[in-house]
């Protein structure tokens, strides 16, 4: 009883149909026809397109990070502060932020008194300005720069402000109103 007869198919059609042989050329010189690096490279393209298939580029290591189940990883949801750092990180808008905590921190950290006499005026490329009451607390408050900004290293970071002009008040001028003087303006009485 053949195969076909037990099982209901035939075995021979499983098998991979012969492959042409020239007559009189054993198999032995058929396998030296095809040089090993031609194998090698055809092998080494079908992974290439594979790898490209599933989305994989050629020379690119991907490093997975190891974690136990237990432990937080980068897959984690994330506090919205540590998010809303690392957007403001990626889209530069850290110098605008750390301004504007400044500001809304100022009595907090120059101190209420020194907050009562001086205004932030503005702050570009680590250079503060501030504008005094008067000119006495201008005077003051450059003796107080060097603390000013070690407190500012302390509650805003290191190297954020770098330094701080101080400016007097700005009082308002005789160019116009009802005290304008016509004429050439005030000079000196003395000479």
């Amino acid at each position: 009883m053949s195969s076909s007869d037990r099982h209901g198919r035939d075995d021979d059609a499983l098998l991979p149909a012969p492959t042409a042989v020239p007559d009189g050329v054993p198999v032995s010189e058929l396998v030296a026809l095809t040089p090993p690096e031609q194998v090698v490279r055809a092998a080494l393209a079908r992974a290439k397109a594979a790898a490209r298939a599933r989305g994989l580029r050629p020379g690119v290591v991907r490093s997975r990070p190891v974690t136990s189940g237990s432990a937080p990883g980068p897959r984690d949801p994330q506090p919205l502060a540590v998010s809303a750092g690392l957007l403001a990180r990626d889209l530069g808008w850290e110098p605008g932020l750390m301004v504007g905590d400044l500001v809304h921190r100022w009595a907090q950290i120059v101190g209420p008194q020194v907050a009562d006499h001086c205004e932030f005026v503005s702050f570009a490329s680590g250079l503060l300005t501030v504008r005094a009451s008067s000119t006495a607390w201008a005077a003051n408050l450059r003796l107080l720069a060097p603390t000013m900004l070690a407190r500012f290293d302390e509650t805003l970071g290191e190297g954020v402000v770098v330094q701080v002009d101080v400016i007097g008040p700005a009082g308002h001028g005789f160019g116009r109103g009802p005290r304008r003087v016509a004429g050439r303006g005030q000079r000196d009485t003395y000479g």
